[in-house]
């Protein structure tokens, strides 16, 4: 069975693929150029990352192939539907990288309650003339214990956003178009666990009541979050966008960190055709 890896397997699992039979390619095949590889080498199995698009018009010119494998848990650019009628099975690293996409929400919510970037970036071009002044700005800082965190999204990654904010001794809230109440378990160290229950609510009363925002989502063809939506939130809320960059209005948002309705902002983001269908 031939294997074309077209995101970027590890070296050691190209050779636990190898070592059990598998003919494995690794090689970065253009969107536009995809069909025609696929037939030339007769692939079997197609392994993508979250930018290549698998439409049916790919899927009834590769006759050959047999899965498809996306390296994320974000399959949103599959044309999952189509490729199982036509007998294609679809797989996708589920919960593979949602710790790591939760500590990265993290990262950049405690970077930015504590001006960190900004005091990287503008204590050594001026600390020498203005040091009191920028101590005094940058040691402003937000305490995450006791605020609201507004989970948009409660899924893989949300219920780890949802863990770590407990941790933290946030409170949590959630809204999610499938899930109506869902029990979060934190296990520790030394074998202990914790098993928090979290009641989704409407996006309108999360929007009202959340000193943070983050979103874990895809792009649905329209913002999730624009300018109505903002207007809904608290003065000085901070937003955290760590999923598709049509979730949120860029626009919107820029305007309402200039007028000060937005204090806190941060975009880490990708960019996929937007799904339609799709319950978070």
């Amino acid at each position: 069975m031939r294997i074309l890896d077209n995101y970027g397997v590890s070296k050691s699992g190209i050779e636990t693929l190898t070592n059990v039979g598998f003919e494995v390619t690794s090689i970065t095949v253009a969107q536009n150029q995809l069909i025609n590889y696929i037939n030339q080498n007769n692939i079997d199995v197609l392994i993508i990352g979250v930018n290549t698009i698998i439409s049916s018009e790919l899927i009834d010119n590769c006759p050959t192939l047999k899965v498809i494998g996306c390296a994320s848990n974000n399959i949103e650019s599959i044309d999952v539907n189509y490729a199982i009628d036509r007998g294609i099975r679809i797989i996708n690293t589920q919960e593979a990288n949602s710790v790591a996409a939760a500590e990265l929400v993290f990262a950049h919510l405690l970077g930015m309650v504590r001006f960190l970037h900004q005091a990287n970036r503008e204590m050594p071009l001026e600390g020498d003339t203005r040091f009191s002044d920028l101590k005094n700005q940058f040691s402003t800082g937000t305490e995450l214990r006791g605020k609201t965190l507004g989970i948009v999204g409660l899924g893989t990654i949300g219920k780890e956003v949802a863990k770590i904010a407990i941790g933290l001794g946030m409170k949590v809230i959630a809204t999610s178009t499938s899930i109506k109440k869902e029990t979060i378990n934190i296990s520790y160290f030394n074998g202990q666990s914790i098993a928090f229950e979290i009641e989704t609510q409407p996006l309108d009363s999360l929007l009202k009541t959340s000193d943070f925002v983050t979103l874990h989502v895809p792009h649905q063809g329209t913002h999730l979050i624009g300018e109505k939506e903002i207007e809904l939130m608290k003065n000085g809320v901070g937003i955290i966008n760590t999923s598709q960059g049509g979730v949120l209005d860029e626009v919107a948002l820029i305007n309402a960190i200039k007028s000060e309705k937005v204090k806190y902002a941060a975009l880490d983001v990708f960019e996929t055709e937007p799904n339609q269908k799709f319950n978070y």
